[in-house]
């Protein structure tokens, strides 16, 4: 699989909230860094945090490509994207975000093995 349409499966399982399905494309190692400094380290960190975020019906996300980088066995993805939710009191608030993520090529095809959101 290429790398365009490994990234373009990842973001899928995310839109889709399949949690097996997106677990599958992150390395068992990776960490996560979240819009306010949390650091999620490895596949359980990373699972407990999407199960409990996949199970609110309320956010949607629409992600743009801003840039990409692909080398032999590396590749870098630069996304805006546009997040839409409720607050605890029913409230929709917006976020602008840039989301890095990092792939490796392993033998299976690429995992991403960093993803950080930094707001804009």
């Amino acid at each position: 699989m290429d790398f365009t349409t490994a990234l373009d499966h990842h973001l899928a399982t995310v839109r889709d909230r399949d949690l097996d399905a997106c677990m599958a494309t992150v390395h068992p190692e990776a960490t996560f860094i979240l819009p306010n400094g949390t650091v999620l380290s490895g596949a359980d960190e990373i699972r407990a945090f999407h199960k409990g975020w996949f199970e609110d019906p309320d956010w949607t996300m629409t992600v743009s490509v801003t840039r990409t980088l692909v080398q032999t066995d590396t590749a870098v993805a630069v996304l805006t994207v546009d997040y839409d939710d409720l607050d605890r009191d029913g409230e929709p608030y917006r976020l602008r975000y840039f989301l890095s993520l990092v792939f490796a090529r392993t033998a299976g095809g690429w995992l991403l093995v960093h993803d950080q959101n930094t707001n804009c």
